[in-house]
């Protein structure tokens, strides 16, 4: 028993001196970095103080801050910044989908303002602007070198105003200028019709309109159809949708999912992270999905093709999105104004990140440029066959409700001929559905069935 007791005294003395021997060094360490970082405000408070006794103009005290302020943010990562008061009041406005500007989602690459995408109907989209444009000048003035905030600042105007915003666009040989007349940005986060059979779901924007629109015009058009069993499938058309708040992405893609994980969060404390499931219930019971995506497609939508895509619920086709695979927290600061932080990255269900690669299609297919139709195509369209043919013979064998039937298909194949000249892409996802409904209802439960496991 005694040596036991002195084995352990022994031990605890040992362990006492090893601990001195390293908490001694990390303590140092420590007042070091503190020493340091009090060097720095040290530092800060000089040039302030300077700039402000001896700089060539007076300078404003509180803008001199706030400057430092979103410097230091914007330093971080394009989507971290500091929202003066103005400009948090605004963003809660947009997330509540109406407000004023031009209806474009940017961000800053290579010093210059880049455009992510413009917003369906807005006076960005009606002038042309598209996803990928750098806007170089703004009236004229130059924003290279100009933080993000700063340029979006130019753009802003009061209604009705004019503004002419040049563009370098690839494949395009020269810089060009574009009018755009200032308005009111009223968002319809969804928008729906129906293609022949199928059901499609554009989402321009996730706001908090965005699930419960959905929702509902879902079921009017399913409705529209005589019922799901009329419906050959879902088109959810995420083009050129700059993203939103996080909860509306986890609902929608919810809604076509029966269980699983939807998306997960992880920030620099791995206790901070999240993790979103998938409640029991698929609006569209099974039914075929595809989902359309391209560059502009951003953040919250690729949450919600990458969860639809890991799951094997939806065929995903266009062309790569965006790669914004961060998560921004919105902070009130004193003052009211408020702080966008990059506080995690988010991960599809398969534990890939998207920051930076975006979201792969499944079939890629690109956006041809409208082209006018000739004179020879559109005399083929309406070229003549047998049944025009003075004195041609009946087709006895049909039922006047069989002719009417397939005159009814013809028209819908003539339609989707049409689409495909005025939106190739969406054709191009209509076409899938109808080729997995043209194989049977046995196949599309077969693979309703898939995406379930």
């Amino acid at each position: 028993m005694k040596r036991f007791f002195l084995a352990s005294v022994t031990g605890v003395m040992l362990g006492a001196v090893v601990t001195t021997q390293v908490a001694g060094p990390l303590l140092a360490q420590e007042a070091d970095r503190k020493a340091s970082v009090y060097e720095q405000l040290d530092l800060f408070g000089d040039i302030f103080e300077r700039i402000r006794a001896q700089y060539v103009e007076e300078v404003d005290e509180a803008d001199l801050i706030e400057a430092a302020i979103n410097g230091m943010l914007t330093s971080l990562d394009p989507h971290s910044s500091y929202l003066s008061p103005d400009d948090a009041a605004d963003m809660r406005v947009q997330t509540r989908g109406e407000f004023g500007g031009l209806g474009i989602e940017v961000t800053q690459e290579e010093g210059f303002v880049k455009v992510v995408s413009p917003m369906d109907g807005t006076p960005a989209d009606q002038a042309g602007v598209e996803a990928g444009d750098f806007i170089t000048h703004v009236d004229g003035e130059s924003v290279l070198g100009l933080g993000l905030d700063q340029a979006v600042d130019m753009m802003r105007g009061p209604v009705g105003s004019e503004i002419i915003i040049t563009v370098v666009r690839e494949g395009s040989p020269e810089p060009f200028d574009v009018s755009i007349i200032r308005d009111i940005i009223t968002l319809t986060a969804v928008r729906s019709r129906t293609v022949g059979d199928t059901v499609v779901l554009r989402l321009s924007t996730f706001s908090d309109q965005t699930f419960p629109s959905m929702r509902d015009q879902l079921a009017e058009r399913v409705e529209e159809l005589g019922g799901l069993d009329n419906v050959n499938g879902f088109v959810i058309d995420l083009r050129n949708n700059p993203g939103g708040l996080l909860n509306q992405a986890v609902r929608v893609s919810d809604a076509f999912l029966d269980a699983g994980e939807i998306v997960s969060t992880r920030g620099r404390d791995p206790q901070d992270g999240d993790r979103f499931n998938a409640q029991q219930g698929d609006l569209a019971e099974g039914k075929p999905v595809v989902v359309l995506i391209n560059g502009g497609s951003a953040s919250a939508s690729e949450i919600v093709a990458g969860a639809l895509q890991d799951h094997r619920r939806a065929i995903v086709v266009g062309t790569k999105s965006f790669g914004k695979g961060s998560v921004q927290t919105v902070m009130p600061l004193r003052g009211e104004g408020a702080m966008r932080l990059t506080t995690a990255r988010y991960y599809t269900p398969s534990g890939r990140s998207i920051q930076a690669l975006g979201v792969s299609p499944d079939i890629i297919v690109a956006q041809p440029p409208r082209r006018e139709e000739t004179e020879g195509e559109t005399s083929q369209r309406g070229a003549r066959s047998e049944a025009d043919l003075r004195g041609s013979l009946n087709n006895d064998s049909l039922s006047e409700d069989e002719r009417r039937l397939i005159e009814a298909d013809r028209a819908k194949a003539e339609a989707s001929a049409d689409l495909r000249e005025e939106d190739y892409q969406l054709a191009y996802a209509i076409d899938i559905l109808k080729g997995i409904s043209a194989l049977g209802p046995e196949y599309a439960a077969a693979l309703a069935a898939q995406s379930g496991n």
